[in-house]
């Protein structure tokens, strides 16, 4: 990794920069495959698969049938399947605590106001198919849609990888399509012969997918977050591990050669020793020419203070920040914009992708400064209900009708005033 010693702060936006792509150039590509979907539906949708993933649908059809989802857990090991398992029940526990009771509140007397969640009917999961067969976002996005209560779970993925389908039906999928690319996306957007229109699309994807959903969420349909390449941080010190910490950025960078990765501290030394150990590790890795990619663009940073060192993060708003650092509670407690934060030296951030419970669909590109993370809130809606008793009116009304009046909105003021005089009889 290259070190950069003190950077001036003025330097501080240039070298936290994300590598920027054209979106004008991707929408182009991206936009005409949306209007073929939406246009020809079900065609469109396998000639674009045959075209992009070299997938004859024509043949297999675009709908997984059930017998092929219940034929997925035989093909899986004993120990696979007791993982997958395990994560669903901490990933379920940890968002049923997210569940949140009616609460009443009588603002004046007799005026009753509440709020209560209620689950979207209609959600689409996207899972792409990549290098790598992310059934763990299955769970990640299954999980809290069923404890919303979805009534529809709809899943598109070009890959046919039986922890998918296994991950799929342990959470209540709906319906599952062979289908990937912006073409998946458009369909969940507009609906097909085949596929139900959704209103809601979760989930990671390259950067025509993003595109796709940015362009669908334009048009109506709502989406998760926006979202880029995958990326972390590490602030250690040192009290941390450098083989640690060398794992936790390879575990990062091995996503692909745009994941981005971001070392910060006060010490050169521990930046030092994270460099040696750090392509002893890489050369041990299957994916270690991807991993090379991304850690050849990334940066390690040294800084003067630990005051430094949080404003630097908080300006960067990583999608993961580990803190290896000493009291790493406490300086969590300092971080204002990160997407999700992993304390001290046996916290890794792959433990957050896969089982400890957290959600790993989280904001990339910066977003993290004013987005958060998919949770159970992420698939439902939140609906205002108020009741007003005769004498709540007469409490609450004559401010409404004040307040109408001066807006110059007699009908409003008219339709408390009216009340108010049917009391007087």
């Amino acid at each position: 990794m290259q070190i950069i010693p003190f950077p001036d702060r003025a330097e501080w936006p240039r070298l936290l920069a994300r590598p920027m792509q054209s979106s004008a150039q991707i929408e182009s590509i991206v936009a005409p495959i949306l209007a073929q979907v939406r246009t020809r539906g079900d065609a469109a949708l396998i000639e674009l698969a045959n075209r992009f993933d070299n997938i004859d649908l024509s043949a297999t059809g675009l709908h997984v049938p059930q017998d092929e989802l219940d034929a997925a857990e035989a093909q899986l090991s004993t120990e696979l399947k007791a993982a997958i398992r395990q994560a669903y029940s901490n990933i379920r526990l940890f968002h049923e605590a997210q569940k949140q009771p009616v609460q009443k509140v009588e603002t004046m007397p007799g005026v009753t106001c509440w709020r209560r969640s209620v689950g979207i009917d209609k959600v689409g999961i996207y899972i792409p198919g990549g290098t790598a067969p992310l059934f763990s976002t299955v769970l990640m996005l299954g999980v809290p849609a069923q404890l919303a209560g979805c009534r529809e779970v709809v899943l598109c993925s070009p890959s046919n990888h039986p922890a998918i389908y296994f991950a799929a039906k342990l959470v209540g999928v709906t319906k599952v399509f062979r289908i990937g690319g912006a073409q998946a996306i458009a369909a969940m957007a507009y609906g097909t012969e085949s596929i139900p229109q959704v209103y809601k699309i979760f989930g990671p994807g390259n950067q025509y997918v993003t595109s796709a959903k940015m362009l669908v969420a334009k048009e109506g349909t709502a989406i998760d977050m926006p979202a880029g390449p995958s990326e972390v941080a590490v602030y250690a010190d040192d009290t941390a591990v450098p083989a640690f910490v060398a794992a936790d950025l390879l575990s990062q960078a091995e996503h692909g050669a745009d994941s981005q990765v971001l070392l910060v501290s006060t010490s050169k030394k521990l930046l030092s020793s994270v460099n040696l150990v750090l392509s002893t590790q890489m050369n041990k890795l299957p994916r270690r020419d991807l991993a090379a990619k991304a850690i050849d663009n990334s940066k390690a940073i040294l800084v003067d203070t630990h005051a430094d060192a949080i404003e630097l993060l908080n300006q960067y708003a990583a999608e993961h920040l580990i803190l290896s650092v000493e009291n790493a509670e406490a300086v969590a407690e300092q971080i204002t914009n990160a997407g999700s934060i992993f304390l001290g030296n046996y916290t890794p951030e792959s433990a957050g992708d896969y089982a400890s419970g957290t959600n790993h669909t989280l904001p990339t590109n910066g977003f993290a400064r004013a987005y958060s993370g998919v949770s159970l809130d992420s698939f439902v809606k939140k609906i205002t209900v108020q009741h007003i008793t005769p004498e709540g009116i007469k409490n609450v009304g004559p401010v409404v009708e004040a307040m109408a009046e001066a807006e110059s909105l007699d009908a409003h003021k008219r339709a408390v005033s009216i009340r108010l005089a049917s009391l007087l009889d």
